[in-house]
């Protein structure tokens, strides 16, 4: 039996499409970089703080914060933690940070907040990490 070429057509198409599910199941569940908030002017004293005052500042702030890291000020975040810089201005997409808090560092030490955290903060959303990413990708004001 002959196939017609609409019929060869239809399956080419399925195929490709099952592929393109598959594939994008596959990168789901690796973990994916949730995109930049299309907001303009993300700053960290209208946008970030809030979030980091939430999520991160119970650990990185004070006397002692971990990692010598003070996220609860501009000049702490920018300045970074005692390995050096946590981000990169105008580059989120390559920021420990960003990775750190969408869970995509392989070191899952890094990840934060950290999975099961005595305090019992949840992970950032999507949205709080693409303000992030925002905030940087803006420069970092």
């Amino acid at each position: 039996m002959k196939m017609t070429n609409s019929i060869k057509l239809t399956a080419v198409t399925l195929t490709a499409t099952l592929g393109l599910i598959l594939a994008a199941a596959a990168q789901d569940a690796a973990g994916t970089m949730p995109p930049a908030s299309t907001k303009a002017g993300v700053t960290y004293a209208t946008d970030i703080k809030a979030i980091l005052d939430a999520s991160c500042v119970k650990c990185h702030s004070g006397d002692k914060p971990k990692a010598r890291l003070k996220l609860d000020t501009l000049e702490g975040t920018i300045k970074g933690s005692k390995d050096g810089p946590i981000l990169k201005a105008g580059d989120s997409a390559n920021s420990f940070v960003v990775k750190s808090v969408a869970h995509l560092t392989s070191d899952h030490d890094s990840w934060m907040p950290p999975l099961n955290n005595k305090a019992g903060i949840k992970p950032l959303t999507s949205e709080q990490i693409g303000l992030i990413r925002a905030w940087i990708d803006q420069g970092a004001k």
